[in-house]
């Protein structure tokens, strides 16, 4: 079967962004990562061990001069030392195991130095949702004629309705060629005439190389799962926007604030941190409900929220965007990141529902034990943790 992951960079931007700020900052973390399948699909016969063969067949990709020299031009707040250090970064297959019950559920494990596992989840993701269609034979039902012209009309009517928006759909695509079909498609749209919205470009590094596009993303939950882990989830926002700006300097300023909740956020988020970033991401919740309490947050430390961008990216699809735009220009700046509703909605195929979590850390490796993390969502039944963790650590931030 043929290789799925081919280039360094076919990968979302802010796993090499968190790795620059992990090296930074964490240089000796350790960190546990686990797979879960939301939907309990069962796998074909052979799905891990071929898994298993592609995650090996990552030592041959690495970084050629061409995504450096795009890096270096696109991506200007990336130190010149984390560049160097890609250089010579290789992938090692000992890092993931992967396998299935006897039901045929599929689990894939991750484990060794935060700054080389980092750089697994997004490229793993993507293999096991390409390989999955594959393998069940779904792949062959795809018209990406049809796939070209579909995503076209999405990109016109979000344009049409102002929409400032960008490709999230790496690691739940159908296949590479998908998203890359999508990302052609609304460039060429995008630039088909003046429209009131704009395509900003796209998460997948490789794609926005191949489109001349802005790479888009700052970080994930992981980040300050990781330190909530290490240091307790009370004060994990404020370390992790501190390390955050400490890396980079006032640039990539969107900060993803829901891993523990707004309450606990919103008792971190000073007013030196509301005035060095440029905005907030919300990922999860009622899009409005969050919105408000955004708004109502900068206004109570004197700032106009009309000036800060909010990134949507909580299963946004274009009848949601459009919805969202309607009601959000008139309190801050909305920016939309959609991914699986590009990449990966074909006629008669469903979208996997798949993640890869860190589940637990350790700040150093002489540590003998690692201490559990979760992730608590603003969506009640997306907390993801050891339901025993998940309990102690709304405890901690009184979620209870």
């Amino acid at each position: 079967m043929r290789q799925i992951i081919t280039h360094f960079t076919d990968d979302d931007l802010y796993k090499f962004t968190m790795c620059c700020a992990i090296i930074d900052n964490f240089p000796r973390a350790q960190v546990k990562y686990e797979f879960k399948d939301r939907d309990h699909l069962v796998y074909p016969t052979g799905f891990a061990d071929e898994l298993n063969r592609q995650i090996a067949l990552l030592e041959n990709v690495v970084i050629t001069q061409e995504e450096i020299n795009f890096f270096e031009r696109r991506c200007t707040y990336i130190p010149h030392w984390f560049l160097t250090y890609l250089k010579g970064y290789r992938f090692r297959r000992e890092w993931a195991r992967a396998w299935q019950d006897e039901a045929g559920h599929l689990n894939v494990t991750f484990e060794g130095s935060w700054a080389d596992t980092v750089l697994l989840e997004v490229k793993v993701l993507a293999i096991i949702s390409e390989l999955y269609y594959m393998m069940t034979g779904q792949d062959g039902q795809v018209d990406y004629t049809a796939c070209y012209a579909e995503a076209y009309r999405k990109a016109e009517r979000l344009l049409e309705a102002g929409c400032v928006f960008s490709d999230f759909g790496t690691r739940r695509r159908l296949s590479l060629q998908a998203e890359d079909t999508v990302v052609r498609a609304m460039k060429d749209c995008c630039g088909s005439k003046q429209w009131r919205g704009r395509f900003t470009g796209t998460s997948n590094v490789y794609l926005a190389m191949k489109y001349d596009l802005l790479p888009i993303g700052t970080m994930a939950h992981e980040f300050t799962c990781a330190i909530g882990g290490m240091y307790g989830p009370q004060m994990a926002n404020h370390i992790a926007m501190e390390t955050w700006r400490h890396t980079f300097r006032g640039a990539l300023g969107t900060y993803l604030y829901d891993s523990f909740g707004w309450e606990i956020f919103s008792l971190n988020f000073s007013e030196d941190f509301a005035n060095q970033f440029k905005g907030l991401r919300i990922d999860s919740g009622d899009n409005r409900d969050q919105l408000m309490r955004i708004v109502e947050k900068y206004r109570s430390l004197g700032i106009d929220p009309r000036t800060k961008q909010i990134i949507f990216s909580n299963a946004l699809d274009t009848d949601r965007a459009i919805e969202i735009q309607s009601y959000a220009t008139d309190y801050c700046q909305p920016l939309f990141g959609i991914g699986t509703h590009f990449t990966n909605d074909f006629p008669g195929i469903k979208p996997m529902n798949i993640v890869i979590k860190l589940v637990a850390v350790k700040i150093t490796e002489s540590w003998d034990y690692y201490n559990d993390t979760c992730k608590l969502s603003e969506d009640a039944g997306k907390h993801i943790g050891k339901p025993e963790v998940i309990e102690r650590f709304k405890a901690m931030v009184h979620m209870v």
